[in-house]
């Protein structure tokens, strides 16, 4: 089998080049491969983009579960099996857990009521939660960053989490990334883009406030630095000034002021700017991920004006592969939005990022049975895992490590609400 990083993906681009004549490469490191510090991971020859840098990542150690059973918030919503929507529209349906002992060191959990509306007639709608109902099949997996929209404003999900087969509607933590709304535009939630092809996620400067400063104001702050930033790589060099809406007055043959992240994604010259910066990955994605399934890549290190930002990893390949486009769009979206230029990193960069041990504080919640999910901080950067506790599985579904981006707003993350066996 080819070594992707020395004639895979390399391959693929030189395809892609003839295809799409857009401007991109393979950079080598010099030495060549890196082996993995930990012995579980190793980095790849990076794909380069412009300003993003791709580090593909593949697992050298560990356990290969084969075939994973998850289906993903798009897919659910695309088939109608996953239903979300606001959380007075759900009276009566969402019922708070509690830990209870039989004796035996797990814990149960048993249904209360909600002790705020003790019948649930009295709850309204509330900013920071939505209600989800997994009717597929199969345990639902649900990344932090993914976006719905609808409603009365347009959401990104808070952290991962699994949603088993047959659970009970279940109260979904969320921030609001649309802070000029709060009138319903439709009564039910859907993804945040029709087509697959312009799938997206919120980019890592947005995530990192979800998931780590957990603070709606901070998010707020986030996403109008980022419109502001995405629309002005995206305006006409003949514009120079922001309507009152945040958007760049003849930006799009059809301007509409909003403040929802989503709908400025979806303009449809800032989603050309990000399709450019990510050009040809996502113009070759089929080459690219045929490759990345060959040499079993799981995850990806990036680099943004040559600083190593962020890493998404998942079980396997395929799991990868369902969320690539959303992720390389996210991505994408941050280099258009961060100034500084740096020299591009090397393969052994990107493995001392996945390799740099996390010192610090750990915090954990979960759901007994169904999933854990971790959280390791300190200074300088964040891991966050995701582990599924379901029958036959076992393993880390996604692990995401990021560089703190805003450190000087970071603050202690809290999980009082959590059993205190996974605290």
């Amino acid at each position: 089998m080819n070594n992707l990083g020395r004639f895979g993906v390399a391959s693929a681009i030189l395809l892609a080049l003839a295809a799409f004549q857009q401007r991109t490469h393979v950079v080598k490191a010099a030495g060549g491969p890196v082996e993995a510090a930990n012995g579980t991971f190793r980095v790849l020859a990076p794909i380069e983009s412009g300003n993003l840098l791709l580090f593909p990542v593949i697992r050298v150690a560990g356990n290969f579960p084969g075939e994973t059973p998850f289906i993903t918030l798009d897919e659910g919503i695309g088939s109608g099996e996953v239903e979300v929507t606001e959380a007075g529209r759900a009276q009566g349906l969402v019922r708070p857990r509690r830990p209870v002992s039989d004796g035996s060191h797990t814990p149960r959990f048993l249904p209360e009521p909600d002790r705020r509306f003790p019948d649930n007639s009295a709850r309204g709608d509330e900013v920071n939660t939505l209600v989800l109902v997994n009717r597929s099949s199969k345990p639902l997996l649900l990344l932090a960053g993914e976006i719905v929209t609808g409603g009365k404003q347009d959401r990104v999900i808070a952290k991962d989490r699994i949603v088993p087969v047959g659970a009970d509607p279940i109260d979904l933590s969320v921030f609001c990334i649309e802070p000029g709304r709060w009138t319903e535009s439709s009564p039910d939630f859907g993804a945040a883009a029709k087509a697959l092809a312009h799938g997206f996620m919120v980019q890592p400067t947005v995530r990192e406030r979800a998931m780590v400063q957990k603070d709606q104001q901070q998010v707020w702050d986030s996403v109008h630095g980022a419109i502001s930033q995405m629309e002005m790589a995206a305006a006409p060099p003949a514009f120079g000034s922001i309507n009152h809406g945040g958007l760049y007055a003849g930006a799009s043959p059809n301007p509409t002021p909003t403040t929802s992240y989503a709908r400025v994604m979806q303009n449809d010259a800032v989603s050309q700017k990000i399709d450019q910066a990510a050009s040809p990955i996502i113009k070759s994605r089929d080459l690219v991920l045929a490759r990345l399934r060959e040499e079993h890549a799981v995850g990806v290190v990036v680099a943004v004006r040559g600083e190593i930002v962020w890493a998404d990893i998942f079980v396997d390949t395929e799991l990868l592969s369902r969320y690539w486009v959303k992720l390389v769009r996210s991505y994408a979206a941050e280099s258009l939005t961060r100034g500084q230029t740096n020299a591009a990193p090397t393969m052994a960069d990107a493995q001392h990022f996945l390799d740099a041990p996390t010192e610090g504080i750990e915090f954990s919640e979960g759901d007994v049975g169904v999933y854990r999910y971790r959280e390791l901080n300190n200074s300088k950067t964040e891991t966050f895992i995701l582990q599924s506790l379901l029958p036959r599985t076992g393993y880390d579904v996604h692990i995401c490590k990021m560089k703190l981006i805003t450190p000087e707003y970071r603050s202690m993350p809290q999980m009082t609400d959590a059993p205190e066996r996974f605290r």
